[in-house]
């Protein structure tokens, strides 16, 4: 494990990339365990999606071992917030699902876009985003390449979900994308958002990180260890091994390609990436 630094507070606050890459992730009775205090519930990596919403379940008590805010200010560990957005190198596109703030009011079913404050009491925060106009459709992408050059906006996409929490009296802000496949048939609605309203820049990776270590399962916070690694098939959504990025491989992209970025924060996007942005040099142990 990576133990905290006792560099000066000043060297502390220097931001640190770790990513780790493959094709698993650490999937305990159907769980999906983040590089974080937020544990997913829902989706399932690289599902096929559509209907009326997108649904992103979020248990946020690290089933049952964190209390829930209001936290005292002295409290060790907590979770600070949780903000979510759609990303894609194949399409370009960046789109916010909640960052806590004002959104669209058909956007998200938080009148706050805070993800923390709906359903109080819960332990599990659903997440109802109502799919926005440009990603209408059924089935595979009928055109490909970035949106902006006249690509479907439909295709291989990552949930990320960004956490910013304290862990063991240390700060951290970390970055983990869920993939995810927008090919199931998404109705045109009048109550839908403009993907324009929603939508964030991409930024170069080499502004955002300036070194990378590998993160892995073992340091998640809740699974001490334990967590099994669950391979996710390659290909797209209907079985074949295209390389294509829906339901299976990275979109082509590298991490020179950009990232997107939105309300001051990083989203790297590509396949069963992950992310972690972390303000300190080391990681805590549970």
């Amino acid at each position: 494990m990576l133990m905290p630094s006792t560099l000066s507070a000043a060297l502390a606050a220097l931001m640190l990339a770790a990513t780790a890459h493959g094709d698993n992730f650490t999937i305990i009775n159907g769980q999906i365990f983040t590089p974080g205090l937020a544990i997913v519930d829902a989706p399932q990596p690289n599902t096929p999606l559509g209907g009326e919403i997108l649904q992103v379940a979020i248990d946020v008590s690290g089933n049952g071992k964190l209390g829930l805010p209001p936290y005292s200010d002295s409290a060790p560990s907590q979770l600070h917030a949780i903000t979510l957005f759609l990303t894609s190198y194949t399409t370009g596109l960046n789109l916010t699902i909640a960052n806590g703030t004002a959104l669209p009011a058909t956007s998200s079913n938080s009148a706050d876009g805070v993800v923390m404050n709906q359903e109080p009491g819960s332990t599990v925060k659903h997440v109802n985003w109502l799919w926005p106009a440009c990603l209408s459709g059924d089935g595979q992408p009928k055109t490909t390449g970035l949106v902006s050059e006249g690509g479907s906006a439909r295709g291989a996409y990552n949930v990320s979900i960004h956490q910013s929490f304290r862990l063991n009296d240390t700060e951290y802000y970390t970055v983990f994308n869920l993939p995810i496949a927008v090919t199931n048939r998404i109705s045109e609605s009048a109550n839908q958002s403009s993907c324009e309203s929603l939508m964030n820049p991409l930024v170069g990776w080499e502004k955002v990180v300036e070194e990378t270590v590998v993160l892995t399962p073992d340091q998640y916070p809740w699974t001490d260890g334990s967590g099994v690694q669950v391979s996710v098939p390659s290909g797209d959504s209907d079985g074949s091994d295209k390389g294509d990025g829906i339901g299976g491989s990275k979109p082509d992209a590298n991490a020179g390609d950009g990232l997107g970025g939105g309300a001051g924060m990083v989203a790297m996007d590509g396949r069963l990436t992950v992310l972690a942005v972390i303000f300190a040099l080391g990681l805590v142990a549970m």
